[in-house]
């Protein structure tokens, strides 16, 4: 996520830096991999005020069903300054807990996005994240070993630039991807790139805690990243944070090298509302796209929308039942034009022209609004940033309104879309899940945990002792 400058420095003082719930050893059985994660620690009391909660829906609901089972939180959480409540950094729905996993310094200052190692050796124990702050690098986090020594560097580069993105792909190694619509720190490389890059990072085969190397992948376009998914054919979604910003797709040439291919941009071709309906996948000059992808998206007028963030797919740890070939998308800015919404994007639908042998069959796409202010939610839904799927369809979505000013008084919230039913329907019913103790910070990088019940986010941008945390939110009673 782009926001104003809140990048304090790294803190390379030892300090107590993490306290984690207690639990007895909690087993989660990988199908793919076959692990047991184990995590124990020390019991823990919230010092922060309790808001008082009401219930927004008719029922509590059971994870083995529908997901998370809590009460939902009635209004967002009157924040402090600053720093808010380090113990416990989230206010959250009753029925639902929070353990810190790992905190700053173990990590570099701002933390963004999550992903674990989805497939390959050892797959969901670890959990990395770049950092988009003054020290951009990915850090990785051992889950089945937790304590002071299980998160370390995992990559950084010094040419590294606001890594905000990361996603691991279907042939085991991770992409990440630099947020900046204008490098300062130019790859050496690719000089001639004005925007951000994105890079493959390859672990080792036997031990994907440890890096082997690093690959430059132009061709996906040099813009401001930051969600990118995979799907099922292996084409990359992304978007270009910016106003206007583009959602693009790229097709590999040969699939699993991102090293040539073609990059496409939606564009709304029968619109049924702002910027929603049929649309299609417009390609763009190869070589233009690795020096301004947002520039070559400006000049064959695709659809542009404020500030695109980012998207999920139900090809990682979550699941869409009403759907799987449906790509979410967060808008964030409220105005010029608003855009405070997530869009869903029906990749598989082909708006009744199979039959037109003048339309190549999979190029077309139905874009329609699924959390929406007047719609399905209110307008204290704001700024939507990250979102992420678990196994139920649940759409889990984190706000990013931004750093404290004078008048702001309520913390960052998350919430939860339930999905609707029937072809491209909205979301059901929107619920909040959580709200920030502290008005400095957001919630960041929500993903959903491989195999398992826990959701993970980080808090960013901590008032305060300044000191960032990595968060997993799980039932109560699965502790």
């Amino acid at each position: 996520m782009l926001r104003s400058p809140l990048n304090f420095p790294f803190h390379s003082n030892t300090r107590k830096f993490m306290h984690i719930s207690s639990h007895a050893a909690r087993l989660s059985m990988g199908v793919a991999a076959g692990l047991c994660f184990t995590a124990c620690s020390d019991q823990v009391t919230s010092t922060a005020p309790q808001l008082q909660v009401t219930s927004l829906v008719t029922a509590s609901r059971d994870f083995s069903e529908n997901g998370f089972r809590f009460t939902a939180l009635s209004s967002s959480f009157a924040c402090t300054v600053p720093g808010g409540d380090p113990v416990n950094p989230l206010s959250l729905a009753n029925g639902l807990t929070q353990t810190i996993i790992a905190s700053e310094p173990q990590f570099a200052d701002a933390g963004d996005m999550n992903v674990q190692n989805e497939n390959g050796p050892d797959a969901g124990r670890y959990l990395y994240r770049p950092s988009e702050g003054a020290i951009s690098e990915v850090s990785v986090t051992d889950l089945k070993n937790l304590g002071p020594n299980s998160t370390k560097r995992f990559a950084f580069r010094a040419d590294w630039e606001s890594l905000d993105p990361s996603v691991w792909t279907p042939w085991g190694t991770m992409l990440i991807g630099e947020e900046t619509n204008a490098a300062t720190k130019l790859d050496p490389d690719y000089p001639t790139a004005k925007a951000g890059l994105v890079y493959e990072l390859i672990p080792n085969r036997n031990d994907p805690s440890v890096l082997d190397g690093i690959v430059a992948r132009p061709a996906i376009g040099s813009k401001s990243h930051e969600g990118m998914r995979f799907d099922k054919a292996g084409n990359l979604y992304s978007i270009s944070e910016r106003n206007p910003g583009y959602i693009f797709k790229f097709t590999p040439d040969r699939k699993g090298d991102l090293s040539t291919g073609q990059l496409y941009v939606l564009k709304i071709t029968s619109p049924t509302g702002d910027r929603t309906g049929e649309a299609v996948w417009i390609p763009l000059d190869r070589n233009a796209v690795r020096i301004d992808a947002s520039a070559a998206a400006d000049a064959i007028g695709a659809t542009g929308y404020n500030r695109p963030e980012d998207v999920e797919i139900a090809t990682s740890t979550g699941n869409f039942p009403e759907n799987p070939n449906t790509l979410f998308v967060a808008i964030t800015a409220p105005s010029g034009p608003a855009d405070n919404r997530i869009l869903a994007i029906d990749l598989s639908d082909r708006g009744g022209k199979d039959e037109d042998r003048d339309v190549n069959k999979g190029s077309t796409a139905f874009v329609y609004d699924y959390v929406k202010i007047g719609l399905n939610t209110t307008s204290e839904f704001e700024w939507p940033d990250n979102v992420a799927l678990d196994p139920h369809g649940n759409l889990y979505i984190a706000e990013d309104p931004g750093g404290s000013f004078a008048t702001k008084h309520k913390g960052d919230d998350i919430w939860v879309a339930r999905p609707g039913k029937g072809r491209h329907s909205p979301a059901s019913s929107v619920e909040r899940v959580a709200s920030l103790t502290d008005c400095d910070a957001e919630p960041t990088g929500l993903y959903w945990e491989l195999h398992g019940d826990r959701l993970f986010v980080n808090v960013q941008h901590r008032g305060g002792d300044h000191l960032d945390k990595a968060v997993a939110i799980e039932a109560a009673e699965k502790k």
